[in-house]
């Protein structure tokens, strides 16, 4: 079975998920979480969109490949164009809006009525199913192999989201809960368990990087990531021997990269980017 080949762009992605991964391991050892942190996060997210900006454009898709919705979309006359677009951004949000609340206490209850650790449900199976219509696009994607390195770059571009733009939500959100509520503007601190699942995936993310930093990604080191994965989330008592074996695999990808010498294919090609 062939290997993803990436494209040259796609390092920008690539490299892009360093740095919030860096800053993250700060926060880590610190064990708190401010709105200082938050500030950095969101500056390091526009700096990867200035480098994406960076990037040459690819040639124009085919309307017919798309789906029905954008398709209508994009036939709309003039103005009517950019308020489909706009209102369709609009009505995806509202909804997330809307039913952010009961889609938590609903899984919550699905918890308590099944006897799993609502811990569990909360950090595996929630994000899962809140972000399935991204998935569903990258799947969508994977079937035919010329569209193969846009689905797994779109999966890598929404996890630099994750560790930039939507996780410097949480102390905002946060220290102006506790700021209406008590009066003080609290920084989030993280307990053993958080700094456990903090730390565990960094490692999984930041294996990711290494995994790509050749711009390629083969069958067997997905099924190895995805046996690990599954491995966590049905064993979560196995979650410390799971950050040991990434940990242990980072080691020996970062040692063969300097005894083979060769210079990585990613940040190579993403200083080119960022030059041009």
């Amino acid at each position: 079975m062939p290997a993803i080949q990436l494209d040259r762009e796609h390092a920008v992605e690539v490299v892009g998920l360093v740095p919030p991964l860096l800053y993250f391991v700060v926060i880590l050892l610190r064990r708190s979480f401010g709105w200082v942190d938050a500030a950095v996060l969101l500056a390091l997210y526009v700096a990867y969109l200035w480098a994406l900006l960076r990037t040459a454009p690819r040639d124009v898709d085919s309307v017919v490949e798309a789906p029905a919705v954008s398709r209508w979309a994009y036939r709309q006359p003039g103005w009517r164009q950019k308020a489909a677009i706009g209102g369709l951004f609009a009505a995806g949000g509202g909804l997330l809006y809307a039913t952010a609340h009961p889609f938590l206490e609903s899984m919550l209850a699905v918890a308590g009525l099944f006897g799993v650790s609502q811990f569990v449900l909360v950090q595996w199976v929630a994000p899962f199913l809140s972000e399935f219509p991204e998935k569903v696009s990258a799947f969508y994607w994977a079937r035919r192999a010329h569209r193969a390195p846009m689905a797994l770059m779109n999966m890598v571009s929404s996890n630099i989201n994750q560790w930039t733009v939507l996780a410097a939500m949480i102390p905002l959100v946060y220290g102006y809960s506790s700021l209406r509520h008590h009066g003080v503007w609290l920084d989030f601190r993280f307990d053993d368990a958080q700094r456990l699942e903090l730390l565990l995936t960094l490692l999984q993310s930041g294996l990711a990087v290494l995994l790509l930093a050749n711009m390629e990604f083969d069958w067997l080191d997905a099924t190895i990531i995805f046996v690990l994965w599954l491995v966590q989330f049905l064993r979560p008592t196995l979650r410390e021997e799971i950050a040991v074996a990434y940990g242990i695999w980072i080691a020996i990808l970062v040692i063969g990269f300097v005894v083979r010498g060769h210079a990585l294919l990613a940040p190579k090609y993403f200083w080119e980017t960022v030059r041009r």
